[in-house]
């Protein structure tokens, strides 16, 4: 009989999922017992932006989140070189280009 270790979790990832869901803005909501983490698509010339995906964590498991983020990002830093932040404003509505027309 094979022994299984107690704190092994297996965790199933389905197709649909594992496609993910693209997003280039995130809004971060708290109360006093949650933080919400809501991640939106912004597209060129469109004015309306829809949240893709909303995750809502305690405020243990959201410092636990940005502590795991905060290391992966300086991996990902040591391998591929500093990541630059624009000062002006992350999301130009437009995208430079022209407005969508139907």
């Amino acid at each position: 009989m094979e022994e299984q270790n107690e704190n092994q979790l297996n965790i199933e990832l389905s197709e649909e999922i594992a496609e993910g869901t693209y997003s280039n803005l995130a809004i971060i909501t708290h109360s006093n017992t949650e933080f919400v983490l809501d991640f939106i698509r912004v597209m060129p010339g469109v004015p309306k932006a829809r949240v893709k995906s909303r995750i809502v964590l305690t405020p243990e498991h959201a410092k636990r989140f940005m502590q795991a983020f905060a290391d992966n990002v300086s991996k990902y830093e040591a391998l591929h070189g500093k990541i630059h932040i624009n000062d002006v404003p992350p999301i130009p509505m437009n995208f430079g280009g022209p407005p969508a027309q139907a």
